[in-house]
């Protein structure tokens, strides 16, 4: 347990650093699933849009510290190429 003033801050700022990041991981997370869902009803409009939609969510994740460049890239490259074989 926290000791010092400085130390107890820390643990109070750690955990809302972590609520404010677990909440926008879900936020990512149910993006990514909304083109899941798109891409096994077979609908590339609605693969395309949903697509179109998360790549700045998971791209805002990067930059705040959520996911690393290449993981986020990773996603989108894998996700856009089972949308393209849709249809």
């Amino acid at each position: 347990m926290a000791n010092t003033p400085q130390a107890k801050k820390r643990a109070r700022q750690n955990d809302k650093r972590a609520a404010v990041n677990k909440a926008r991981r879900s936020r990512i997370r149910t993006y990514l699933r909304k083109v899941e869902e798109a891409i096994l009803t077979g609908d590339k409009e609605a693969a395309t849009a949903a697509l179109r939609a998360a790549q700045p969510e998971l791209m805002r994740g990067v930059t705040k510290g959520i996911f690393h460049k290449n993981t986020a890239s990773r996603k989108m490259s894998r996700l856009a190429a089972r949308v393209k074989a849709v249809g």
